[in-house]
């Protein structure tokens, strides 16, 4: 099992008039190799919970397990090779004068050869479909999808077997937002990583992650596969979260084609079924 939250509560300010209750009796299991969404409204405890994935937090009450290995008690050097975290925005964390510098800074303090570093750049590049040639140019000098990329690239280069994502396409062009999603799953994929995927996008957690885990008010409100979540669009609802947008038109259609599904979450499985009711009538 690579991770395990075990009776785990965060309280920001404890003891102090601002105390805040942010996570409340936690227990979650997450297998490796799993495409997890985390959902919820603002507050609700979604990126508290991922900050005690890697030593950021850590927990005012219970445990979090990585890799078999208790966080409180290891390294964080050696957890944040296993897990990593790339929040909203990286690029505004870029700094070094070329991509290559930036991508290399972690991998420097290892104690690595110069010829292992220069490897693990260019497999990392490659992955994340950027070009050599971007290895010595500014990283100011980038679109905003590249630098997205690039930020990427510094945490993906240390090889985690945990990547924590938290909004990774915030402000990007739709078409940087596909670009992304698209590297996303090819590293899922690919290497077999297990991808935690912090969003506010129903479309994009529908579209893209194997479960489903919603958040409210520092507790664990629901937890399963896309289907069972996001068929309880009321439940939902009441804690401030919606369906994706393709669902409600599924649920109006509905009213005038009654024997179409309406228990559809993507935009894909909405154009197969319209097809499937238009060949139907037109072979009645």
């Amino acid at each position: 099992m690579s991770i395990i939250f075990e009776n785990v509560s965060h309280i920001y300010m404890k003891g102090s008039p601002y105390e805040k209750i942010a996570l409340r009796n936690i227990n979650l299991t997450i297998d490796n190799g799993e495409f997890v969404g985390i959902i919820g409204h603002t507050g609700s405890g979604k990126s508290t919970l991922v900050q005690h994935l890697n030593g950021l937090l850590k927990p005012s009450e219970g445990r979090v397990i990585i890799n078999g290995t208790n966080v409180e008690g290891k390294n964080l050097k050696e957890l944040r090779k296993q897990v990593g975290i790339v929040f909203q925005y990286p690029e505004h964390q870029l700094f070094e004068e070329t991509v290559y510098k930036d991508i290399a800074f972690g991998l420097l303090k290892q104690g690595l050869s110069e010829n292992e570093i220069n490897t693990r750049i260019m497999d990392t590049v490659k992955a994340l479909g950027l070009k050599e040639e971007i290895l010595e140019k500014s990283p100011f000098e980038l679109s905003g999808g590249q630098k997205r990329r690039v930020a990427i690239a510094g945490v993906l280069v240390m090889n985690p077997s945990i990547l924590v994502l938290d909004e990774p396409t915030a402000g990007l062009d739709p078409r940087g937002r596909d670009e992304i999603f698209n590297i996303i799953t090819k590293l899922h994929q690919d290497r077999r990583l297990t991808i935690i995927l912090v969003s506010h996008s129903m479309e994009d957690v529908a579209r893209l992650v194997n479960r489903v885990i919603v958040m409210n008010d520092g507790i664990v409100e629901m937890d399963g596969p896309v289907r069972e979540v996001f068929i309880n669009a009321e439940r939902l609802e009441s804690i401030g979260l919606s369906v994706p947008q393709i669902t409600y038109l599924m649920k109006k259609l509905k009213n005038l084609v009654p024997d179409i599904r309406d228990d559809i979450f993507t935009v894909k499985d909405a154009k197969i079924e319209v097809l499937k009711i238009l060949r139907r009538k037109k072979d009645d």
